[in-house]
């Protein structure tokens, strides 16, 4: 009797929300993946039945995205005042890449929700800094898609890597491997996979990944029109 005492107290002093439940959602999400998400699963994390979920959420797609667009709102906040426009861009890049290595279900989610609200939150973000860069607006919606698609596919990649390693592995071991591997490849057919070989095991995702949305920022900042030479 004392523990129903206590479990039917719990639920009155926390009642079930939409916010309790996307919450659990994304735990079960973390510890089990997409697979473990059921709201059976979810009804023993909430201490409550089936029926009361469904009063909130009517069915796991609508869950799957309510979890994936509050990882990704929590992710991507909008610039502080005042913040250059290529720091924030690196800002967001980073928080999606974080929120994904994180929460690794999240990648394949964004995948599938083709401009949605959780993918309309990142290129809302990104396509408020290419406006103040100055980006031309015939070529805004191209400099945009480039750093959404960039972020999201990278992001999601490295978190898919990470996920297709044994856990527990040595990161630098397996990469040292792999970079041994590479070496004895056909000289012929991959000469560059070769010759960078030696910058795999100890480079870090983290910095390659800035690295590459500096190139996409370098290549879509505005060029300066060349000064009129002088007249004769």
């Amino acid at each position: 009797m004392a523990a129903t005492r206590t479990r039917r107290t719990e639920r009155r002093e926390n009642p079930l929300s939409r916010e309790r439940i996307v919450e659990a959602a994304i735990e079960l999400l973390d510890a089990a993946g997409e697979g473990g998400l059921t709201f059976r699963a979810l009804a023993e994390r909430l201490a409550t039945g089936p029926g009361a979920i469904y009063w909130h959420v009517t069915g796991k797609d609508e869950l799957l995205h309510a979890a994936t667009d509050a990882v990704v709102a929590a992710a991507v906040p909008p610039a502080p005042a005042g913040t250059a426009p290529r720091d924030a861009v690196r800002a967001v890049a980073l928080g999606v890449f974080d929120a994904i290595d994180a929460h690794p279900w999240v990648g394949a989610q964004l995948a599938r929700s083709a401009m949605d609200a959780p993918i309309l939150r990142i290129f809302e973000r990104l396509g408020r800094q290419v406006q103040a860069l100055g980006v031309p607006r015939a070529v805004r919606f191209t400099a945009a898609s480039a750093l959404l698609n960039y972020v999201v596919g990278v992001a999601g990649q490295n978190a898919a890597n990470a996920r297709a390693v044994e856990a527990g592995t040595d990161r630098t071991e397996f990469l040292t491997r792999m970079a041994a591997a590479w070496t004895e490849l056909d000289p012929e057919e991959y000469p560059f996979v070769r010759e960078v070989a030696g910058d795999l095991p100890h480079h870090d995702d983290r910095v390659e990944f800035l690295a590459g949305i500096d190139l996409i920022l370098t290549g879509i900042a505005p060029r300066e029109r060349p000064a009129d030479p002088p007249s004769a």
